[in-house]
């Protein structure tokens, strides 16, 4: 059982009409993803990713960061990063992160795991993002043969804590991580936030930055399942596909993985779809931050509004029925909204936020 059972209220395990804050995990699939879903089930197609489908869809994405790039296709994005992050380093390497950062926090040891050992290396942040000082402090920490060999730095894009990397903070990311020698590696499981937020060409905050490889998520903006991998450095992807076919990570009927990407791609649905959760985010926000009882913790950028509430209100939300992640710390809670999170869903929880804080 999940450790967040002991967290929620009871529920049962069908669909409801009701959204919750919890994370955009758990929106369902939207309507053009599912769609081209549909199309891809009409009759037989190549296996393995030898089809026309993730061909299209890697197409896609290479108009989309306007550049050439190797793309792959995998379930998820523990496996997203933990595997490009493997091919980018050697077992005696070390991958710099913040104490945050969801390839410490929240993937069970998977990136050291696929990587068959390499350290993971933790420094400070600001809201989220990145201290450089203190990464170079640390690269240069010690040099010897005794200490693992910094290869990486790992940042997210949105960060753990729904900040935004502005395109000046990613210039002097890159400026830095070319300095000391180091690989760029970002996790973008909320890519489409970002660049929603900043409302720039994806190859702004990507490539032209100096990112090597981009774990571009899919889940979280409207897909059933399959992130994307994203070399911009083409050739640390030379033998990318061994990998992903050692590891279980090669679906056989990979059309299902990607064409959902085809329908979220079209038109710029993606976006789309990010603009919304970001609006919704900014509604509750702008509606919490008048209630004086309560306190927000981190500047509201993205699709997530992190907020500390009064002694006793998150619980009397979750015997309400709602459901938020409260894994910050002592009265610290996320609420995240989703593609599909409506006015009318921000103005129902604001309205029982309001009465527990009132009602205490």
């Amino acid at each position: 059982m999940s450790d967040f059972a002991s967290v929620f209220p009871k529920m049962n395990d069908t669909p409801t009409e009701r959204r919750h804050f919890a994370s955009d995990n758990y929106a369902g699939i939207c309507p053009e993803a599912w769609q081209s879903l549909s199309e891809a089930n009409r009759g037989h197609a190549r296996g393995y990713g030898d089809d026309f489908y993730t061909e299209q869809a890697a197409d896609l994405i290479r108009e989309v960061f306007n550049t050439p790039c190797e793309v792959f296709f995998v379930f998820n994005g523990t496996a997203a990063n933990s595997l490009s992050l493997a091919t980018l380093c050697q077992s005696y390497h070390s991958i710099i992160c913040t104490e945050t950062a969801h390839i410490e926090m929240d993937e069970c040891g998977a990136p050291e795991f696929f990587s068959n050992g390499t350290k993971l290396l933790l420094t400070s942040a600001v809201n989220g993002k990145i201290d450089l000082g203190a990464v170079e402090r640390l690269v240069k920490k010690r040099n010897d043969i005794h200490f693992p060999k910094p290869r990486v730095l790992s940042i997210t894009q949105c960060t753990e804590l729904g900040t935004v990397y502005s395109v000046p903070e990613l210039q002097a990311v890159g400026k830095k991580v070319q300095e000391l020698g180091l690989k760029l590696h970002m996790d973008g499981a909320r890519f489409a936030n970002a660049v929603a937020a900043l409302d720039l060409p994806p190859s702004e905050i990507s490539w032209k930055v100096g990112v090597d490889v981009l774990c571009f998520g899919g889940t979280k903006n409207g897909t059933h399942v399959g992130d994307a991998v994203v070399f911009f450095n083409t050739a640390l992807a030379e033998e990318f596909a061994y990998r992903c076919k050692q590891s279980g990570q090669l679906a056989s009927k990979m059309r299902f993985i990607s064409a959902p990407w085809i329908g979220m791609l079209r038109n710029d649905v993606w976006l789309k779809h990010a603009r919304q959760a970001n609006a919704m985010a900014a509604l509750l926000h702008e509606q919490l931050i008048k209630l004086e009882e309560l306190k927000i913790l981190f500047p509201r950028q993205a699709n997530s509004v992190f907020v500390e509430f009064p002694p006793g209100v998150a619980q009397m939300l979750w015997d309400r029925g709602w459901i938020f992640y409260n894994f910050i710390g002592s009265g610290g809670c996320r609420l995240m909204t989703a593609w599909d999170t409506t006015e009318q869903d921000v103005n129902d929880l604001v309205a029982d936020v309001k009465s527990a804080v009132l009602g205490r």
